[in-house]
């Protein structure tokens, strides 16, 4: 998958890859700051990567947004994963992971072989997490 090969500016230029995540279970969440659902949800991923992070899985946020404004919203709501900033070609790359219509908040689950295992249109809830902590 060439998502593998993806690589991001993180919020103050670090860069993000998504290769440093390979061999361990992945969470990729896109998300925007002028999206209500997402922003309803960091919260809760912010919770998973608390409990799971120590479990060895890794989490993702990719932001279909401007660096500026996201840069913004995390001086308010800091999120405690990395941020990559996918600007507008991350609506190409969630089309590319399953995300047909483009729309977010759009998660996909990854195995430690790198295969989907699940994808979620939508606000993700306390089960969906659970559900996907017990697959993996």
């Amino acid at each position: 998958l060439a998502f593998w090969e993806a690589a991001f500016d993180g919020p103050n230029g670090e860069p993000v890859r998504v290769a440093d995540f390979r061999g361990k279970p992945l969470l990729v969440n896109f998300w925007a700051t002028w999206c209500p659902p997402c922003v309803e949800e960091l919260p809760l991923l912010n919770q998973f990567q608390r409990s799971h992070g120590p479990k060895g899985w890794g989490l993702l946020a990719l932001a279909v947004d401007q660096p500026s404004a996201v840069r913004g919203f995390l001086q308010k709501l800091p999120i405690e994963f990395p941020v990559g900033m996918a600007g507008l070609d991350g609506t190409q790359l969630s089309r590319s992971l399953g995300n047909g219509n483009g729309g977010l908040p759009f998660t996909v689950v990854f195995g430690r072989d790198g295969r989907i295992l699940d994808r979620k249109i939508g606000k993700v809830s306390e089960a969906d997490l659970a559900d996907w902590a017990k697959r993996v």
